[in-house]
């Protein structure tokens, strides 16, 4: 991507750190996050960023060994914008200093208050309708206590007399609080002002990624065959698509029935994806092989584990029988990569193993191709319009890799499965008919381990509850749960209390993420 103006984010390993590629990528700013042990100068020389982003992150600069960046960083005459646990290193390193807590402490939100002088970078902030303050997320212990020579103060908060700094000359600029999470209203704003300072004239679109993208897949591919598992979401779609575009019949497509999935879907998705495009698929039923394997398990962790190391069983057999493929293409995006493992090595922790990423065996026979792995879900279905994929691609809510072996939580058994199937079928039955599918990002039943006692007919059930599940969101990153109303749920759980026989109880699960995932498991 050297021919784009490129952003340097350096990673200091907060787990919003991908939310402020996103918030670039929306103004077509191409930007590239590389955790702070990669980047040493001669990186900095070779990446030659036209501006620099510090992320947050949950260390502290007075730790043994705190992440840092390289002294040279501050000598590249490029704009530099600190965020949180990145203003803090500006404040350290450039001779301020910084406090431990003591009653600073700031989480969740906030109001910045303008401390007076004018500011580039707040244009359009502190405006009358705000009654001169403004909204922002805060995460931080520690705080910024003096600031750096050179440095001025325009902003403040109850908690953080630092909360906004600056140093206009040398165009450094620090805030205390996270501008990329949708709590902080105004934080594309200041993203958006931070690099018209920088130059950037926006010359990154999803036209640009998709070229980019067949070459690079090209590249690495070769003459050799690709196997693309295909489970007939939107990301495995777009992705068996894009690289088709690359190499053509190269590719072979390979649609996993796992005996995880929802109500005649198999069916669907291969007739669907034969239906619109000319590919060779394999449809291979392997449900004995997988829930045999998962008799007994109960520990999600080990559950997705399972899953990964068999779907790669499955995939090298295939790749063997189309004679000899060398690659093993997914459509593995952004979310999957930041919850398992660190996105290029970086800092952050791992929230939960996906099957696709954290469930891949050590040791396997295929090279991976996944030429979706730095975009988010909208990301990617704007790849997909980009591709021309029909809309009946693009619109699907996302579907787990581990289908409903991680909406059983507890151990999976045939006949919770096939309970699950019909709740799960009533309740999207639901959704469409009042018109609200296009208006959630995902959702689901769960059927939770408990049963509970029931009158039915005047006579007594003991059954298994039921989890409604389903959210809004833009990218997977935060989710809020959808605000149906009291009679949308009095008539799914009544629907699925009389047709689903095995349930006698439905919850509706009110849990945002954070602190909740989107999965149960």
């Amino acid at each position: 991507m050297t021919q784009h103006q490129r952003l340097l984010i350096i990673d200091f390993g907060s787990q919003v750190t991908q939310l402020i590629a996103r918030r670039l990528r929306e103004l077509n700013i191409y930007c590239e996050i590389h955790p702070f042990q990669k980047v040493t100068d001669a990186f900095l020389t070779a990446f030659a960023p036209k501006a620099v982003i510090l992320s947050g992150g949950p260390a502290s600069v007075f730790s043994d060994g705190a992440p840092m960046p390289p002294a040279s960083v501050f000598t590249l005459g490029v704009p530099i914008l600190g965020i949180c646990y990145g203003q803090q290193v500006m404040m350290h390193c450039l001779g301020g200093r910084v406090e431990r807590g003591h009653g600073t402490a700031e989480f969740g939100r906030a109001f910045v208050t303008p401390a007076g002088g004018t500011l580039p970078l707040l244009e359009g902030w502190f405006d009358a309708a705000s009654s001169g303050r403004e909204q922002v997320w805060m995460s931080h212990g520690d705080h910024v206590s003096e600031i750096a020579p050179g440095f001025a103060v325009y902003g403040t908060s109850p908690n953080a007399p630092f909360a906004i700094t600056a140093d206009p000359a040398r165009q450094f600029y620090a805030v205390q609080f996270h501008p990329e999470v949708h709590h902080t209203p105004k934080g594309a704003k200041l993203y958006e002002n931070f690099v018209r300072l920088a130059g950037f004239t926006g010359d990154w679109t999803m036209g640009a990624y998709r070229e980019d993208a067949i070459a690079r897949i090209r590249a690495q591919v070769g003459d050799a065959k690709v196997i693309c598992g295909l489970s007939g979401g939107v990301d495995s779609s777009v992705a068996a698509v894009l690289i088709h575009e690359a190499i053509g019949d190269q590719l072979t497509c390979v649609f996993v029935d796992h005996g995880l999935l929802r109500l005649g879907e198999a069916e669907q998705v291969v007739t669907m994806f034969r239906d619109n495009y000319n590919m060779p698929l394999i449809h291979a039923d392997e449900s004995e092989l997988f829930l045999g394997a998962l008799d007994g398990v109960s520990d999600p962790e080990t559950k997705r584990k399972i899953i990964g190391k068999l779907f790669i069983d499955v995939f090298q057999k295939h790749a063997h029988e189309v004679g000899g493929a060398k690659f093993l293409a997914q459509g593995t995006l952004y979310p999957d990569v930041i919850e398992s493992v660190s996105f290029s090595g970086g800092p952050s922790v791992t929230i939960k193993s996906h099957h696709n990423v954290g469930g891949l065996p050590e040791k396997m026979g295929l090279k991976l191709v996944e030429p979706l792995r730095e975009l988010f879900k909208d990301e990617v279905r704007a790849l997909g319009r980009e591709l021309g994929l029909p809309t009946s691609f693009i619109g699907r809510h996302p579907f787990p890799g581990p289908g409903l072996a991680i909406r059983c939580p507890g151990e999976i058994t045939r006949e919770k499965l096939a309970i699950l199937r019909k709740a799960d079928a009533v309740f999207i039955d639901q959704i469409r008919k009042h018109g609200l599918y296009d208006e959630i990002w995902q959702a689901f039943v769960a059927i939770l381990p408990v049963k509970t006692v029931g009158v039915m007919g005047d006579g007594r059930t003991y059954d298994f509850a039921c989890a409604l599940r389903a959210v809004t969101s833009v990218d997977g990153m935060t989710a809020d749960y959808y605000p149906f109303t009291h009679d949308f749920l009095g008539e799914t759980a009544t629907r699925i209390i009389n047709e689903v026989q095995g349930i006698n109880r439905c919850t509706y699960d009110i849990t945002s993420k954070p602190p909740g995932t989107i999965e149960w498991e």
